[in-house]
């Protein structure tokens, strides 16, 4: 039996089919553009989400052949958190959804807390411009009209759901991302969604990612030459995905995720809230499991705004050189602040901006990439020292996302975050492999044996010397941000 995995991202939807045997037997992606009409503002249409996805299935289908194609008995879904779709009472799409790196809704975000002065303790997380109920709250008070005609609010992957099967479902560990979840009993909250306006009747059923959530529709199993019986399981969360796709479903596996975003992922066994540092706490994608994670709203996409930036054709031509600078890069190269879109853990800063400090003439681009890649690292040691500090302790991660590939930046992260990092062959595949190995539990798999860690191609243990270095850095990095906070909240406010 073969499983489909799809993965609604940001910036692409990708499509994965894997064999029985672990083996991916074929993948596609797709475009997605992002909609900025205003400052902090940032949406996509659904119907972009729906184009991607039939677009890179008809070209699975074409590459994988009939009988691979045929040969598929489940689907899952793994897609980017905390974005609001929200739907007439005829299942229409009222307007552009809103994603989870909009930042507009700070003030409902503090209407949110007054009003459930327990929040964090229900939902795990602080009130965050990024998650889905203060979002809601935005609408109801700038878009009145509109938000009296929400029938149903969904989250970006479920949407695609009800366009595969028919059936508004959602599952544990995205459903953790909207505030609207009591995260330590798994199910969704009365008081919390009365405090944005709504009512269970306008959200999603809810089932464990490792559960069916329905059937595809049989016009679309024909399209793809699949059979007639494809379940459909709940899925995850993108990040939740990721880590069931390198086999972090045990307490304490973990990985480190370079992507748009960066991500720091540890599973606990409960539920282990930390919202001081604001670190998540979020159910997993299978029964009985929770993580913590800490997230820092730039990662990989500060590189590929600092090779713009220096006028360098992509990012391998900007951090080529980075290797190169020496020993005493740690020395000579500027500071960097990577909240370019913002920050979470640990400063809940919607209004934080990213900041070089310390340039000079002598210093050119590879100087600034390696300081963004340092600036990332910073601030995912950050996110690690908050998770610590919730009483999380790992022993190992592995590293996932577009950055996985950078063997001097793995090095980096192992010796800043005293951790040994491991990358996994075929660890690009990602949220995608891990939606298809849910679907594959979903038709009967075994946790013990679909959950296994990919290979590890490379182990990078913390080279004392650097860790040093780093460190000393680390302490001007993270002296940077309570100085300029004062500025970084002027500038966003003014005119």
């Amino acid at each position: 039996m073969n499983f489909l995995g799809i993965d609604l991202g940001t910036s692409e939807v990708k499509v994965l089919l894997l064999g029985d045997d672990h083996r991916v037997l074929a993948q596609q992606s797709a475009p997605l553009a992002v909609l900025r009409p205003q400052p902090l503002w940032s949406e996509q249409a659904p119907a972009d989400w729906w184009q991607a996805l039939t677009d890179a299935l008809d070209r699975l289908a074409a590459s994988a052949g009939p009988a691979a194609m045929a040969a598929v008995g489940g689907l899952g879904l793994s897609g980017q958190m905390h974005g609001a779709v929200v739907l007439d009472a005829q299942g229409a799409v009222l307007r552009p959804a809103i994603l989870w790196n909009d930042g507009r809704s700070a003030a409902e975000c503090a209407l949110l807390t007054e009003r459930v002065p327990g929040l964090s303790a229900i939902a795990g997380n602080l009130a965050m411009p990024g998650f889905t109920a203060p979002k809601l709250l935005w609408l109801q008070r700038h878009e009145p009209a509109l938000f009296a005609r929400i029938d149903k609010v969904l989250l970006p992957k479920d949407w695609l759901r009800l366009q595969l099967t028919g059936e508004c479902v959602s599952e544990m560990s995205d459903a953790a991302g909207t505030l609207w979840l009591d995260v330590g009993a798994r199910l969704w909250s009365v008081e919390l969604l009365q405090a944005c306006g709504l009512g269970l009747a306008q959200m999603p059923r809810l089932v464990e990612g490792s559960a069916a959530s329905g059937q595809l529709l049989p016009a679309l199993a024909r399209r793809w030459g699949l059979g007639d019986a494809v379940r459909v399981a709940g899925g995850a969360g993108d990040n939740a995905a990721s880590a069931v796709g390198i086999g972090a479903v045990a307490p304490g596996s973990g990985f480190v995720s370079l992507g748009t975003s960066g991500v720091v992922f540890v599973t606990t066994d409960r539920f282990r809230p930390n919202p001081a540092l604001a670190v998540h706490a979020f159910c997993h994608a299978v029964p009985g499991r929770w993580h913590q994670m800490g997230v820092i709203l730039s990662a990989a996409s500060a590189l590929s705004w600092a090779a713009r930036l220096t006028g360098q054709p992509d990012v391998p031509a900007l951090v080529a050189p980075v290797p190169g600078l020496g020993p005493d890069c740690e020395a000579r190269a500027p500071l960097f602040l990577p909240y370019l879109s913002g920050e979470r853990t640990p400063h809940n800063d919607p209004l934080a901006q990213g900041a070089l400090v310390g340039l000079t003439m002598d210093h050119g681009p590879a100087d600034i990439g390696y300081a963004v890649m340092e600036g990332v690292t910073f601030g995912l040691r950050d996110s690690l020292q908050a998770l610590r500090a919730a009483g999380t302790a790992v022993a190992q991660l592995s590293l996932v996302g577009g950055g996985a590939r950078n063997a001097f930046w793995a090095q980096q992260l192992a010796s800043a975050l005293d951790v040994p990092i491991v990358t996994h062959s075929g660890g690009e595949a990602g949220a995608a492999l891990g939606a298809a190995r849910l679907a594959w539990l979903a038709c009967g798999g075994n946790e013990a044996t679909v959950c296994t860690p990919p290979p590890v191609a490379h182990r990078f243990e913390p080279q004392p010397a650097q860790r040093s270095a780093l460190l000393q850095r680390h302490a001007r990095f993270t002296a940077l941000y309570p100085a300029l906070r004062d500025s970084f909240h002027a500038s966003s406010t003014a005119g």
